[in-house]
């Protein structure tokens, strides 16, 4: 028997079934542990996200669990191992079936808890600065939204690798932490634009932008010859002004950029890069996952309006079972 949560109507509410059988062809079934709440969630739950045709209407991104059985074809995996999994949805339910490119193990010496923090905030982190605007060694990065989950992973990721990071955020507490990952250049966003800090810095290659609207204009005034911007999420808006002077004097890019909706094998090709270059340091301690607060999956709803209301710095895991 599964049980999930499902939203109707914007409520949550629990819903069970028979369990799907033997999982298809080169998919594993996930006996689900932890999940975490991710921005999308609470995006879709409002009616303004759905996910991507084909896929679950379950609300989760992401779990660590244990491998409850295999389909035909799979090869890496077998019943019991501690697993994490980037997914589509269907993270919110007891169990949960993927495809096995979209699973990895857990990193040696992380438990199941803080394997839950890593696969949506990793995946996104290299997705964007080491495909989407390939990042060289030395490369300066602006990311907004510092003190999220995803904030948090992109902080130590980029150090990790030789790039700098300036973060900004909208609280003195966040901003702190940014430093204490990796952050040589903090900003609060309250104090006004960023663009005079981040220049005083050195500018940027790289704009992490999850805000858009009036940000673009100011990401644009910060980058350097050949800057891009990344753009990921619109908390700011889908309306923004851009120079075009600046844009074809500076050799500037734009890149809209999203995982959710990318194909099995485009999410298998960031996961296996994550196993070969990112796994190993977080074995190593080098990169560790922030992990802001733990809630019994019973306590959703104050859970998602904890993160609405941005108290988090780091991820907000969701405990399915034991």
């Amino acid at each position: 028997m599964i049980k999930a949560i499902k939203v109707t109507g914007g409520n949550l509410n629990w819903e069970s079934w028979e369990g799907p059988g033997e999982p298809p062809e080169d998919h594993v079934e996930i006996e689900v542990v932890w999940t975490a709440i991710n921005r999308a969630d609470l995006m879709q739950r409002a009616g303004v996200y759905p996910p991507p045709p084909g896929a679950s209407d379950i609300l989760g991104l992401e779990v660590s669990g244990r491998i409850a059985s295999v389909g035909s074809g799979v090869t890496r995996f077998k019943p019991g191992d501690e697993v994490c999994a980037l997914l589509t949805g269907g993270g919110y339910a007891t169990h949960v079936v993927v495809p096995e490119v979209q699973v990895l193990p857990i990193p040696k010496g992380l438990s199941l808890e803080k394997a839950a923090a890593i696969p949506e905030v990793l995946a996104t982190a290299w997705l964007n600065l080491y495909h989407e605007a390939a990042l060289k060694p030395g490369e300066r990065v602006l990311l907004h939204a510092g003190g999220s989950g995803l904030g948090t992973a992109v902080i130590q990721l980029a150090t990790a690798f030789g790039n700098p990071v300036f973060a900004t955020a909208g609280d003195k507490v966040k901003l702190e932490v940014c430093r204490k990952l990796g952050a040589s250049g903090v900003w609060n966003r309250n104090d006004g634009s960023f663009v005079e800090a981040v220049t005083a810095w050195g500018g940027v290659d790289m704009v992490l932008d999850p805000v858009g609207g009036s940000y673009i204009a100011e990401d644009q005034r910060v980058l350097n010859v050949d800057g891009r911007i990344v753009l990921i999420g619109l908390m700011g808006g889908r309306m923004a002004e851009v120079d075009l002077g600046i844009m074809l004097v500076k050799r500037q890019r734009i890149i809209g950029s999203t995982l959710r909706s990318r194909t099995v094998e485009d999410k298998g090709e960031v996961m296996q890069a994550l196993y070969r270059h990112v796994w190993p340091l977080l074995a190593a301690g080098q990169i560790e996952p922030l992990i802001d607060s733990t809630w019994p999956i019973e306590q959703l709803e104050d859970a998602m309006a904890y993160v609405a209301e941005n108290r988090n710095t780091g991820k907000v895991l969701l405990k399915i079972a034991d």
